[in-house]
């Protein structure tokens, strides 16, 4: 039996309730919508296009479950039935500048569980490394309702297992730019990472993130999210590109405003071992201000 097993119970179980909450969700919102307020309605709304804006002036805590299935080489008999569960953290604060500008806070320290990614490689669990971004970003929209923010982000090597960390610290620059119309967010979010530091018998990192997304909130709070995170790997010469599509629903619990989506996530490129294809499920907790 793995050492991991009671590990992999708790995720199964994590898994099967993130699945099922965000599936009650999005059939039951719309008929709490209809029951609550129009101006609840609008609020929920409103949420739901700031969270389609990376750089909002909004205190959220995204919890993005991700599973990858399909991953491993296919030679020398070894069947690509690798799985990897991905729980990103990502906390995003705003703080204040100034009249004009805000600095965003967006952290994302993943937790890890993967199981058969190689022949021999067992399973592990723990932390990945984190990805620290701080965008500066205008308070009010630029010319043509322009939105964008830009500044650093640092690789802080976190992990906690050979397999998962890259055991080096990096750095680079990070931009988002989009524009919002009507019920319609389009944008796109890029970094480049260079590692600069770390253990000299570790590959080095440079990697180029690219986001474009798409997104559309309807009145009800459902938005409906097209993108990739697509990242290029400049020391493999090596593209993964995963192609998403989904549905979000902003509502509130009690006291408490989330929002709960499930996406798919289909690898239209990927190195030889990595994943054919995936599922999301975010649930993303609200403190508007």
């Amino acid at each position: 039996m793995s050492r991991f097993a009671p590990v992999v119970a708790a995720v199964a179980a994590v898994a099967a309730a993130a699945v099922a909450v965000a599936a009650a969700a999005l059939v039951a919102a719309p008929a709490v919508a209809q029951q609550a307020s129009p101006a609840a309605g609008d609020e929920d709304a409103a949420l739901a296009k700031q969270l389609a804006n990376p750089v909002a002036s909004l205190i959220s805590v995204p919890f993005q479950n991700n599973w990858d299935f399909g991953i491993g080489p296919e030679d020398d008999g070894f069947e690509d039935d690798g799985w990897r569960w991905t729980l990103n953290v990502q906390p995003v604060i705003p703080i204040s500048l100034s009249a004009d500008w805000n600095l965003i806070s967006r952290t994302i320290l993943p937790v890890i569980y993967q199981e058969d990614i190689f022949p021999g490689a067992g399973d592990q669990f723990g932390l990945g490394d984190t990805v620290q971004s701080f965008f500066a970003s205008p308070v009010e929209p630029g010319p043509l309702g322009l939105i964008w923010g830009a500044g650093p982000v640092l690789l802080l090597p976190t992990g906690t297992d050979d397999l998962l960390r890259s055991e080096k610290w990096g750095a680079g620059p990070t931009i988002v730019a989009l524009k919002q119309s009507g019920p319609w967010t389009l944008g796109i979010l890029a970094n480049h990472i260079w590692s600069f530091a770390g253990d000299g018998d570790r590959a080095d990192v440079s990697t180029t993130f690219l986001q474009p997304f798409l997104n559309y909130t309807t009145k009800r709070a459902t938005s409906f999210v097209v993108n990739t995170e697509s990242t290029y790997d400049w020391e493999g010469e090596q593209w993964t590109v995963p192609i998403q599509a989904g549905v979000t629903q902003v509502f509130k619990i009690g006291g408490q405003r989330l929002q709960i989506g499930i996406i798919g996530r289909w690898f239209a490129d990927a190195p030889d071992a990595g994943p054919d294809w995936g599922v999301r499920v975010p649930i993303t907790l609200l403190f508007p201000r």
